[in-house]
């Protein structure tokens, strides 16, 4: 098991390593079919390989034409299963923590609560890893309030580390009536103001956590960006009056999501290249949303 993880580790390195020589083999591609369409003569640097780039120009199709890149082996497999994800905490949880993870092992479908005990994070990925868990998500807390999760997809990553914040379980929602049982039913998504390039990097992983529901499923899951702090709310949905009669009731819990780092690697991984941190000095600057335009 430790040489297979070994070689994939090394097969998806190499893979990376690729990128920038298929980026520029990309452009020369372009440049050579943007001559031809126009007329023009093909650019003087690229004369002694246009034979060469041309054979391969009429092979390509619409899958091999746009190169791919690590972010695309990330989740190259997740549309053909469903996830299954391993939740835990950091060590020695309080009461509130552990409630608020047992309510996040209902939301996710397919997760499995584990107690952390004294395992530490190397551990966990690789019997993750063995166990063929897409993704490990950790929670922890400071003083008996959950102010953090890491989502930490396998095998390659990424994993991102979000800030918890306005953190409310479902035995503390004031309508007790509202707050029926939790349906188990794979639900809908909603992923609301994610424009920009990060915002649809954000939105694919938080997307991945969940499976693919059944059209008629009445359970609904609201990501919603505004300023950067991503809303978390779950829903379930009546029809009382006919199907022009829509009602909707928060079952929890609730909390809002602060990201502030991605990384291309797990979280195990103390050399992974940073992909984007926020900085003291981004709170300052004019333009503050980095999720949407």
């Amino acid at each position: 098991m430790i040489r297979r993880t070994q070689r994939l580790k090394k097969e998806y390195l190499y893979r990376k390593s690729l990128e920038g020589k298929e980026r520029v083999n990309y452009e020369n591609k372009r440049k050579i079919r943007e001559a031809l369409q126009e007329g023009k003569p093909i650019p003087t640097e690229l004369r002694n390989v246009e034979a060469q780039l041309r054979r391969e120009i009429d092979l390509e199709d619409e899958n091999t034409a746009v190169p791919r890149t690590h972010i695309d082996d990330e989740y190259a497999f997740a549309a053909e299963k469903d996830p299954k994800i391993l939740l835990t905490t950091s060590r020695n949880p309080t009461a509130p923590l552990q409630r608020f993870v047992k309510e996040l092992s209902i939301v996710f479908p397919n997760a499995q609560r584990m107690n952390r005990g004294n395992q530490v994070v190397s551990e966990i990925i690789e019997s993750c890893r063995s166990h063929d868990f897409t993704d490990v998500i950790l929670v922890h807390e400071h003083r008996g309030v959950p102010d953090g999760l890491i989502v930490s997809h396998l095998p390659y990553g990424p994993t991102a580390y979000f800030g918890l914040l306005n953190v409310v379980t479902r035995h503390e929602i004031q309508d007790k009536e509202a707050v029926k049982t939790m349906p188990e039913a794979y639900p809908h998504i909603i992923l609301d103001n994610f424009n920009t390039k990060l915002g649809e990097r954000t939105a694919t992983i938080l997307k991945y956590l969940f499976p693919v529901p059944k059209p008629d499923t009445k359970r609904i899951i609201t990501f919603a960006n505004k300023s950067d702090y991503i809303s978390f709310r779950h829903h379930i949905h009546e029809k009382q009056g006919g199907p022009k009669s829509v009602t909707l009731k928060e079952i929890g819990p609730r909390f809002e999501l602060r990201l502030y780092q991605i990384k291309l690697g797990t979280v195990d991984q103390a050399e992974a290249q940073t992909e984007w941190v926020i900085r003291p000095y981004m709170n300052t600057t004019r333009k503050r949303k980095f999720l949407s335009n």
